[in-house]
């Protein structure tokens, strides 16, 4: 039987337009395992995703497993008859467990003896009657937070399921998948495609989809549409799109079929803060605003219709009267909200809880305002500014404007801020400080942004530690992990020095929890931090990734000394594996390892080294080239320049290559031996300044 094209739809109601690509790549991901672990290799796969649909299309897969030849070996031959010649109890029980008998077998003859051994050919099983499984297992494995249940059987996935079409080239692969029998029968759009479109063959999916079912199934594909065709209308009203890649996936999620269409708004709305206006047309509604060529908004908008409708001015218009209702229930909540400054609201938040144990919101933003204070002078901040920005930094939680767009958290705080006639870098301030909001997003450019944001965090994972909220498993409903990210990323993006353990202490002190070990709390704390940064490093996200590639190893290396901050970490990461490219790094860190194996096994303590007791020239000369290098060593440490550091020890590699070869360190004359280990024991001291070189791969 030759290769064919395979092919899989499940069918569904809409799916959630947020988790289509995740949902589309966890599948594709999960089948290609279940093609690799059954050996069934196909040239390439195509996958789908539309609200209605995820599919599958791998071309040319092979028609059945390959032939595999099954050999075991069993006792040897000498053990496998008695002396009448009858099969022997071991025999016997070998040929059972091959389901087999004993004259089936045979003899293997190898250089190291002969022995009673079981062949067999067995003829791979079809790709027909293995895909159904492997389909199965992979749906079982998407990531669905809540699956739900339909009908009156107990199947369950994230949407119901209302058709299955499993091809394989023009004939249909029989089974029973999420409660529905596999045929060849799709549905095209809801509105404008074919209701039962029939495909005759896999390699025809995504053609007769589009030309048949008016659908575009390949995410990307639509979500190109989607966006060509919304620039062009974009263009018509003067200006550019305003997007995102979310916002882009989601609505790519939404429809099957696009079409663009352009709408517009009263003028007098542009005087609302531009961010509200991005809210109320991307979040509420999917919309694409258009800035003009000045930079500043436009009154229009493009839309994405999942329909082509002969009255495309009446869609228009009805979405010109959605937004006109939004954005006038903003400009409510604008005008409503200028009747008090951020600094009036303060009261009320002392009424507002935070959390359970932690006191209110009013509480927070005292602890706030001292951490910024304190973080002030580790990010060149003034303290007064920080202070006072931390004070009023969560104020417009109470704001009907932030009630209305939550997302605009600290957006609205920095235009309210400016309104009110505060300090430009205290307003910067309250709008940087919950940077970065998103992985990859930037860090507060400003000083005061960057000690009010540090204070933020510091506050949360200390309190949250503190009250025995942190994160078990998966679940991380405070978004610690992110807050210790963003910390993180401040310290070491941002140049910020701080001792990231005695700020953790501070936080604990400030924190209202009583009856609780805040040691512990501390501790576990730091070591919660100190995972996320492991993480952040050897997935590659740190600065300077695409020049230097962090292994465990090399994290182990550097974590082994505890620098007390995070960018102190980072520069002896970054320095660390510029050594290791050198010559002598090998050398070095092979001695380094010696030493530490010596002065473990040694009995004796060590002091200082006494010259008088240094009789071999190999011993002097080790001795005298580490005290040429260690007052310049010290320095280039106390400057935190550990590149240049680790290259002065590299000149040490030679005179303790000379030592070891020529000195015997364990020397049974007493005083010469505690001499010679007080010379390790000062190298071994300094090699370990920068980081433990012992625990780097491939080092003897």
């Amino acid at each position: 039987m030759a290769a064919a094209d395979f092919l899989v739809e499940i069918g569904v109601e809409e799916l959630p337009p947020q988790s289509l690509p995740a949902l589309e790549r966890h599948f594709r991901n999960a089948f290609l395992e279940g093609l690799d672990s059954a050996g069934l290799p196909c040239e390439a796969l195509q996958t789908y995703a539309s609200p209605r649909r995820l599919a599958l299309l791998a071309r040319s897969m092979a028609a059945r497993q390959r032939t595999q030849v099954i050999e075991r070996r069993g006792p040897p031959l000498a053990a496998a008859r008695d002396a009448n010649g009858a099969w022997t109890r071991a025999a016997t029980a070998f040929a059972k467990s091959c389901g087999s008998a004993p004259e089936t077998l045979h003899a293997l003859r190898t250089p190291k003896g002969e022995w009673l051994a079981f062949r067999e050919r067995r003829r791979g099983r079809s790709a027909a009657s293995l895909l159904p499984g492997i389909v199965a297992d992979a749906l079982r494995r998407l990531p669905i937070g809540r699956a739900m249940r339909w009908g009156a059987g107990d199947e369950e996935f994230v949407r119901p399921v209302h058709w299955v079409v499993m091809l394989r080239g023009r004939t249909v692969v029989p089974a029973t998948i999420l409660g529905q029998r596999s045929g060849r029968i799709s549905r095209g759009h809801r509105f404008m495609g074919e209701k039962r479109l029939r495909l005759d063959s896999a390699g025809d999916y995504a053609e007769a989809l589009r030309e048949r079912g008016r659908v575009i199934a390949n995410f990307r594909d639509r979500r190109e549409t989607i966006m060509n065709l919304a620039r062009k209308q974009a263009a018509g009203l003067g200006g550019e799109l305003v997007s995102s890649p979310e916002l882009e996936d989601e609505i790519a999620g939404l429809v099957e079929w696009p079409v663009a269409l352009a709408g517009a708004f009263e003028k007098r709305f542009l005087r609302l803060p531009e961010a509200v206006i991005v809210a109320t047309l991307q979040e509420h509604l999917r919309f694409f605003p258009v800035r003009g060529p000045c930079g500043k908004l436009l009154a229009g908008f493009v839309l994405i219709s999942n329909l082509e409708s002969n009255r495309a001015g009446s869609v228009s218009e009805g979405a010109e009267r959605v937004v006109r209702a939004r954005l006038n229930d903003a400009d409510f909540f604008y005008r409503r909200d200028g009747g008090e400054t951020l600094a009036d609201r303060l009261p009320a938040l002392k009424a507002v809880r935070y959390q359970e144990r932690l006191g209110s919101l009013g509480e927070r933003t005292d602890r706030l305002a001292a951490l910024a204070e304190e973080m002030a002078a580790a990010t060149g901040a003034d303290p007064a500014a920080a202070r006072r920005a931390a004070l009023l930094c969560k104020a417009d939680l109470l704001t009907g404007m932030v009630g209305e767009f939550p997302s605009l958290q600290g957006v609205i705080g920095e235009h309210y801020a400016r309104r009110d006639g505060e300090a430009e870098a205290l307003c910067v301030a309250i709008g940087e400080h919950y940077d970065p909001r998103q992985a990859g997003e930037a860090i507060p450019a400003s000083p005061a942004g960057r000690a009010v944001a540090l204070a933020d965090r510091l506050d949360s994972l200390a309190g949250l530690f503190a009250a025995g909220r942190r994160p078990k498993g998966a679940s991380d409903p405070f978004g610690l992990r992110r807050a210790a990210l963003s910390m993180l990323r401040i310290c070491i993006e941002g140049s910020v020095e701080l001792d990231l353990a005695n700020a953790l202490g501070r936080a604990l002190r400030l924190q209202p929890v009583e009856n609780q070990n805040k040691q512990d709390a501390a501790q576990g704390a730091y070591a919660f931090i100190m995972e996320r940064l492991k993480a952040w490093y050897l997935d590659g996200l740190h600065p300077g990734c695409g020049d230097f590639n962090v292994t465990p190893e090399l994290f182990a290396a550097v974590r082994a000394r505890n620098p007390v901050s995070p960018l102190d970490f980072h520069r002896r990461l970054k320095a660390l594996h510029g050594f290791l490219a050198r010559a002598a790094a090998n050398d070095l860190a092979a001695a380094n390892k010696r030493i530490g194996n010596i002065l473990r096994s040694a009995d004796a303590s060590t002091g200082e080294v006494q010259e008088g007791f240094l009789i071999e020239a190999q011993e002097q000369a080790l001795h005298t080239a580490f005290l040429r290098l260690l007052p310049q060593y010290r320095q280039r440490l106390e400057a935190q320049d550990y590149a240049g550091a680790l290259s002065l020890l590299a000149s040490l590699a030679r005179p303790l290559s000379d030592f070891f070869d020529h000195v015997l360190v364990m020397s049974e004359d007493d005083k010469l031996r505690r001499n010679r280990l007080a010379l390790l024991d000062g190298i071994r001291e300094a090699m370990l300044a920068v980081a433990d070189l012992s625990l780097l791969p491939g080092r003897t």
